[in-house]
């Protein structure tokens, strides 16, 4: 038998909050294998069903989240579940929006969830880190991780649920490297198109490109002689070409 454990704070007024991001992978687990109603016990909600041919139960403490262990010991000690059946999925703030690892063992990091268990249960335990990224302060991290996803999140928020709870079996079943790879493929946005290279120019596009409907237009021929003055030049011009003609043939008479 397999425990997954999403953890959360208890209430409607949590219920949208960064921190309960365990508590909503839990909530798609169940709805999307088709578990039981959920039920209270060991101070939790609780729904059990199967997953990938194993038994599985899904638990969301009720103790709020300094005082998760509570709830998750005293279901491993009713069910004698050992520490590396157990699967824990909660916030993880030092990783980027969306982003999913998946580890045995390790510290706390300071999340109080995973403090309670370590103390309830020890280190040998699954986690499901689910990022979802986090303030510029360091004294701003309480009130960022209890404050509700934004319309904008939900992208990536709902797409990561969906994942986690579609490719659960693998985890379930021991195959956690490739649950992990499934659910970061499925998750991550599509790559941007690179813009089509360019083709090759060559000495035959060249000359289509120089002769072709689009070449620049030639230039225009310049004239061989000056051309012909215009206007009141040119009549002077040819006045004083007349007079000169007339003059050839002896002086004027005067009338």
């Amino acid at each position: 038998m397999r425990l997954v454990v999403g953890l959360g704070n208890p209430g409607a007024g949590y219920a949208k909050n960064r921190h309960n991001i365990g508590f909503m992978a839990a909530d798609e687990i169940v709805r999307r294998h088709g578990f039981s109603a959920w039920k209270s016990k060991f101070q939790a909600d609780y729904a059990d069903g199967m997953i990938g041919g194993e038994k599985v139960m899904v638990l969301k403490p009720m103790t709020y989240m300094n005082l998760s262990g509570q709830s998750v010991g005293d279901a491993c000690r009713f069910f004698k579940i050992l520490p590396r059946d157990v699967i824990v999925l909660y916030d993880e703030i030092e990783l980027a929006p969306g982003k999913i690892r998946v580890k045995q063992g390790g510290g706390h990091a300071g999340h109080n969830g995973l403090r309670s268990i370590d103390q309830h249960i020890g280190k040998d335990y699954w986690r499901v880190r689910l990022g979802v990224g986090r303030p510029p302060g360091k004294e701003q991290v309480a009130k960022y991780v209890l404050h509700d996803f934004s319309k904008a999140e939900e992208a990536w928020l709902t797409p990561l649920l969906e994942s986690v709870a579609t490719h659960m079996p693998l985890m379930v079943k021991g195959d956690e490297g490739r649950f992990m790879n499934k659910v970061t493929v499925e998750t991550q946005p599509p790559k941007p198109e690179k813009p089509p290279r360019p083709a090759p120019v060559t000495a035959e596009t060249k000359q289509n490109t120089e002769t072709g409907p689009n070449a620049a237009p030639a230039a225009a021929a310049t004239p061989d002689k000056t051309p012909e003055p215009q206007g009141a030049l040119a009549q002077a011009l040819a006045k004083a070409k007349a007079k000169l003609t007339g003059s050839s043939g002896g002086p004027d008479t005067e009338s």
